[in-house]
């Protein structure tokens, strides 16, 4: 997914993906997700939103609070567009937790650290997305960031 390059800095908007799409869940972690009421990476975002909010999801699902925050983490990333679920799990696993921490990160810091990954798991460079589309993650998750402290 590419912006437009004319596009509005503002134009764009944070995603709300089926809970099911998130990398990493099992069906019945999506199942038990869904009996809480959350089937979208939103909705889990506003029912795990504190740290409080957090462990007690984790003890009403019978699950560690560390897969609860990584469910978060993951749902956090997929908020950028062009993130979504298909490059959350590359980001968490390259180090990086949260849009915040995302948009105070440097594209060629971001890159090096996806590129490392991706050739000591799997001996890919080619897989590591070019630095240019680092840049736009980056520049959407500041963009979402500003715009949800004018909201504020």
């Amino acid at each position: 997914m590419t912006l437009q390059p004319n596009a509005a800095k503002n134009s764009i908007k944070f995603s709300d993906l089926p809970i099911v799409q998130l990398p990493g869940l099992s069906a019945q972690d999506c199942a038990q997700l869904s009996e809480c009421g959350i089937n979208t990476t939103v909705q889990l975002l506003v029912k795990a939103n504190t740290s409080e909010k957090k462990l007690a999801l984790a003890s009403q699902l019978q699950k560690p609070i560390h897969h609860v925050q990584k469910w978060v983490a993951l749902a956090d990333l997929a908020r950028i567009p062009s993130v979504g679920c298909q490059y959350c799990g590359l980001l968490l696993h390259a180090g990086i937790a949260s849009v915040n921490q995302l948009a105070q990160s440097s594209a060629h810091k971001v890159h090096q650290q996806i590129l490392k990954l991706q050739v000591s798991t799997m001996q890919r460079r080619d897989l590591c997305p070019p630095v240019e589309e680092v840049s736009q993650w980056i520049q959407q998750a500041k963009t979402l960031l500003s715009k949800s402290q004018k909201a504020s």
